[in-house]
């Protein structure tokens, strides 16, 4: 039997890479003549050039740029290369502004700043690439893209860019030519699994801000030096799906005229995904919580969009397991198992790694031949 292992990362315990390796492990224990081959995914978010890198190969560029608190922070891109091209760079927004960056205790995310990120697409352009793309998730910042703006040369009238949110009230104008000029010919693309707009409660602050550290009291106040700002650099941007994504680097990146993708599509494309899932017997995906934000965008939906198109089951592996039967099956996923329910929720974190094992083990009972 043929079986496919392509999750997601388990957030804050394993990375795709980890995980899929934990679930072949544990398969390998019930089932050891079974074919696997391991596809660790990823929409954007951390992880993203690992994943890449792990499917396409390529070369790991390392850059110090500036971190959200900035503190000078280590970041590396992909450079994955074709003949008769220049090359694709890989870019992931995270390694230079992620929440992961800072201590719960030092988290400022009125402070906080994207300059890292334009440091980071600077260095992929300077790589001779012709394209770019722009993983986008897992950001502490909420600045809507100004800090990168300013590392890419943007110029501004009042306020300052490189401050966070706080720093954006007094600012009246945005001049973007010198940032697209820097960006020259190189095609820019993000990838993204987040469709909310800019500002409003479906925004950037309302939304993610929380989980960021903003503050309930502050959100409309923050909001407001948001749509400042937007107004002043890019008004025809702010509502575009997507433009909320990262803190709003999505709003910046649309304004410089990137593309925007979902993420789990670029990857299932770098991956060969489809081509995979075809001639496997049986697809498996899997995160830290199968929920209900997994429905749309994110890896399971897309690996078991995948799956059906290839007319192969899917089932999903996650450390809870949130959403009914009905829904899994509408978003093409036949069963789904939660580490919590076989090991519990202190063994689930105490091996995460050994307790996906156990899991995939019981499930390789039920699914293999």
């Amino acid at each position: 039997m043929r079986v496919l292992v392509a999750p997601d990362k388990f957030a804050g315990t394993l990375t795709a890479v980890e995980a899929a390796e934990a679930i072949a492990a544990g398969w390998r224990r019930h089932a050891p003549d079974d074919e696997l081959d391991l596809a660790p995914m990823a929409d954007g978010g951390p992880g993203f050039v690992d994943v890449v890198h792990t499917a396409l190969g390529g070369e790991l560029e390392v850059v110090t740029v500036r971190g959200p608190a900035g503190d000078p922070t280590p970041a590396a891109f992909l450079v994955a290369r074709e003949q008769g091209d220049g090359g694709t760079a890989y870019v992931e927004a995270a390694q230079a502004c992620g929440l992961h960056l800072v201590p719960v205790e030092q988290r400022d995310p009125e402070r906080a700043t994207s300059y890292g990120v334009g440091e980071l697409l600077a260095a992929a352009v300077d790589a001779g690439v012709s394209r770019v793309v722009l993983g986008l998730g897992g950001s502490g910042t909420n600045d809507a893209g100004a800090g990168l703006l300013a590392a890419l040369g943007a110029t501004h009238t009042g306020g300052t860019l490189e401050e966070g949110p706080l720093g954006l009230e007094g600012v009246s104008a945005v001049a973007l030519a010198p940032a697209r000029a820097r960006l020259g010919e190189v095609e820019v693309v993000v990838a993204s699994d987040v469709d909310n707009p800019l500002l409003g409660l479906l925004g950037a602050t309302k939304i993610y801000g929380p989980q960021k550290g903003v503050a309930e009291e502050r959100i409309s106040t923050l909001d407001a030096l948001l749509e400042g700002f937007a107004r002043a650099t890019a008004p025809r941007s702010i509502s575009t799906p997507g433009a909320g994504a990262a803190g709003g680097l999505g709003f910046a990146l649309i304004a410089l005229g990137a593309a925007r993708r979902p993420g789990i599509d670029v990857v299932s494309e770098a991956c060969s995904l489809a081509e995979r899932a075809r001639a496997a017997d049986l697809v498996i995906t899997g995160e830290g919580a199968f929920d209900f934000s997994s429905r749309s965008g994110k890896v399971p939906s897309g690996v078991a969009a995948v799956a059906a198109s290839a007319v192969r089951p899917c089932v999903a592996i996650a450390g809870a397991v949130l959403l009914g039967s009905r829904e899994m099956r509408t978003m093409g996923v036949e069963a789904a198992y939660a580490l919590v329910d076989v090991v519990g929720e202190e063994a689930a974190f105490a091996d995460p790694a050994g307790s996906l094992a156990t899991v995939a083990e019981r499930v390789a009972r039920s699914w293999s031949r």
